[in-house]
Formats: C-alpha cells, structure tokens, sequence
C-alpha cells in the first residue's frame, strides 16, 4: 500500500508542478515516484509500514512481480510520450498525472483482497482513461475514442456491479480467502453464484479485450494519443489479465468445471479473430489493437493450467509482450505521421537500421520466436497445457503462423527499399525507451533463471 501512496501523492505534485509550464518538472517528479515506488516494493517486509493493520490490499510473490513489471512499463510510456506530451504545455502535467493515477488502480487491482478494493481499483483504473483517451482535442478520432470506451466501459461496468452482487448474494462475504474456503467448503447458494462467475468473467473478457468483447478495441486503441495506447495496451492488459488469473484460478478454482469451457470457446475465438482481424489492417494502432486480442487469447491458457507455476508464466510472457508492444508504439511516435498508416513504415528500417532492428525484435518476440522473451513465456504457457489441452495448443499454433505472416510483412516493409522512407524524429527519449525495451525483449532466458 506504501507503493500505490506514493505514486498517488507523486501523481498529485506532478499536476500542481505543471503550473509551472514547464513539462520537463512533472516528469522528473513522475519518474522520481515511480522509482521510490519500486524500491519499496523491492523492499516489503523489511521496515515496519504505517499501514500494516489495513489488509485491503495483499502483495504476495506473483503481486510484487507484476507490480513491478507495471511501474516499469509505465516509466518507459512516461519517457517514451515525452516528446510529444510536452507540445502541449497546458496539458502535459496533466496528461502525466492521469497515467499515473489509473496506475493506481491497476496496482489495486493487482492486491486486492476483497471485493470492494477489486471495484474501487477498476474504476481508479478506468476514469482517467476515459479522459486521456479524447486528450488529443486536434483528432476527432480521439473524441469518439473517448466516447466509445466510456459508454462500453460504464456497460460493462453494470455487469461486474450485478456479478458481486450476486457473489456476496451467495457467500455472505467480500473477502477473497473468506470466499475461496467457503467455495472449496461447498457453503454457498450455487444459482447465484454461478450467475454472479460469469457476469464478472464477461466483464473482464471485456477489459481484456478478448472476443467475444473485443469490439471497442481497434476504434479506441486508434483514435487514443500513442502513449495513451501503449498504457491500455500493456499495464491496463496486463493489470486485468492477472486479477482475470487471480479470480479464476486461486478464487474459483473449485468451479473449474462451470468456467473452463466458457474460457476455452473465448481463447478459441480470440486466437483467430484477432490475426484474421490484422490481416487487412491499413493503419498501424488498429493493427496493435488486433493483434492484443490474440495475445490476450495467449496469456488466458494460464487459466487452463492449474499448476502453481502458472503465475510465473504469465508473467514471462507479459513481459515479452509488454515491451514488445511499448516498442512497437515507440516507433508509431517517432516515425509516423498522424495519419497513423502502415505505408508510412516503408523504408524505415533501411534508412535506420538500429530503429529496424528493435523493431523487428519486437515483431519476432510477439511472433513467439527464440531467442526472444516472447518465445519463452508462450511456449511455457502451450507446454503446460498441452497434456489437457492438445487441440488449443494445436490452434495457437496454428494462430501463431497466421501472426507470423503478418508480422513478417511488416518487417518486410520496414526494411524495403524506398527512396522516400519517412524521416524519423528519433528523441533521446526515443532511443533510451527502444534500449531498455530491447533489453527486456532479449532477456526470457536471464527471466528464467530468477527463483520461483
């Protein structure tokens, strides 16, 4: 808890600081919090927290993990967004604090330990990317972004209300151990239950971005500023699929056989849909936006695997994915122009080679090939669900060559030969960002190698 108030109270003296008209102020002071924030996570139970007695909010292993891996990320947005974010003078402060409070919610969502933390951190998570989504006010897009995400998300967001209401309904109680004994003890209403497991796995299907609730992505990851894409791509996705592992495998675990199959038909769906989706795709962030519903598909077969190693490979491959995909945006923010057109990538590759190289990193780890980060956390995800599931591994692999295809266009296009290649405007914040994603994209195996 000592983490998340820092980064709130950092959040709160990063928008007054913006006063100042100077961008670069917030942004030291966000990055500051971000830092402090991630030393004392690094250091939990080692000094005594004046919070201590509240147990609200729990950070195991697998919490501090991804908590880390999403403060992390969200340094690299910050940096990355910089150079565009400080055009606008007025808004940068702002644009910076917001990210970081829907920080917030994610790492909320993260160690939650009761059901009203779980609500309360959605919606820290989700009201300021309502706002940033429509804060280019130059793109109309970014408008119906805006719109589009806020009326699907307050939807859906009905849907969880009605979920835990039906949860508490039939076990009396909003604490998670609470609930997971009384579960495993057979001490509850099952109708309502039942009813209340899946109203909440089809709202976060929905945050997930995983079919059958797939359909704001491609607008709102198109029409959303390139640094507010890269933050709903990666921390939101990431914050949402592990709450997604931490209901369903650990909370729900004794209803395998009521939600399994529900899982199963949505993996299914969204290993296709999603590459099939691609395909055609003219413009870039729709393309990220496609390719994230399959890679969500990807990290739901942990929830298939009731091994206690599967945490582990979730966060693997969320790794591999998260920067790949931070990558990906890093160099839409360098080098294309706001028609935000895949044609625009003709060339780029050749002309800069270090730019192309990281960016087919990238590429190649979302592909799932060796030796990249992404290869390691889809194969440990395919391997241990492959004695119960053969024929879902069977169909992610067949997903992964549909992606291999498209992902190999783009590399081709990259590095074409093209006398007109766009001229990239590549910051130092650009190449410090691209090093650091690179580093984490060529560093599975390192990942592997830490203690369980």
């Amino acid at each position: 808890m000592d983490s998340i108030i820092i980064i709130f109270l950092t959040a709160i003296i990063a928008l007054f600081a913006g006063m100042s008209a100077n961008p670069l102020r917030p942004l030291i002071i966000s990055i500051i919090g971000l830092l402090a924030a991630a030393i004392l996570f690094l250091f939990q139970g080692q000094y005594q927290s004046p919070f201590v007695k509240y147990n609200i909010l729990n950070f195991g292993k697998d919490e501090l993990r991804f908590s880390l891996l999403c403060i992390g990320l969200t340094l690299t947005i910050l940096i990355a967004g910089f150079d565009k974010v400080r055009k606008q003078k007025s808004n940068a402060a702002d644009i910076m604090s917001l990210l970081m409070f829907s920080l917030c919610g994610a790492l909320i969502l993260i160690g939650f330990s009761d059901l009203s933390m779980f609500f309360l951190g959605l919606e820290i998570l989700s009201i300021p990317l309502y706002v940033l989504a429509g804060s280019n006010k130059e793109n109309l897009s970014s408008a119906e972004a805006a719109v589009k995400y806020f009326f699907t998300g307050s939807f859906f967001t009905c849907f969880l209300l009605l979920g835990i209401a039906f949860i508490y309904g039939a076990t009396g109680t909003f604490d998670l151990q609470v609930m997971q004994q009384l579960i495993s003890e057979g001490v509850y209403s099952r109708a309502l239950l039942l009813v209340g497991v899946f109203l909440i796995a089809a709202s976060l299907l929905f945050k997930v971005g995983a079919v059958p609730f797939h359909f704001w992505g491609p607008d709102v990851y198109q029409g959303s500023p390139d640094n507010v894409t890269a933050f709903m791509a990666s921390v939101v996705k990431i914050a949402m699929l592990f709450t997604f592992y931490k209901f369903f495998s650990t909370i729900f675990a004794d209803l395998f056989s009521f939600w399994s199959g529900l899982v199963y038909i949505a993996i299914v769906l969204s290993l296709f849909i999603g590459y099939l989706g691609a395909l055609k795709q003219q413009y870039y962030k729709r393309l990220v936006a496609y390719s994230s519903i399959t890679h969500s598909a990807f990290a739901l077969f942990a929830l298939l695997n009731n091994q206690s190693a599967a945490a582990a490979d979730l966060f693997i491959f969320t790794i591999g994915y998260g920067f790949s995909v931070v990558a990906l945006i890093t160099v839409s923010m360098a080098g294309l122009n706001e028609e935000d057109k895949i044609s625009n990538l003709k060339g780029i590759g050749r002309k800069y080679p270090i730019v192309g190289m990281l960016f087919v990193f990238a590429l190649l780890s979302l592909t799932g090939i060796p030796p990249f980060t992404g290869f390691f956390g889809k194969t440990l995800l395919f391997y241990n669900v492959f004695t119960a599931y053969p024929l879902l591994v069977l169909f992610g692999l067949i997903s992964t060559a549909i992606g291999g295809y498209f992902y190999l266009n783009l590399i081709f296009t990259s590095f074409s030969s093209d006398a007109t290649a766009t001229t990239i405007r590549l910051k130092t914040t650009h190449q410090l960002v691209l090093l650091l994603c690179g580093f984490f994209i060529l560093s599975g195996w390192l990942i592997m190698l830490l203690p369980a």
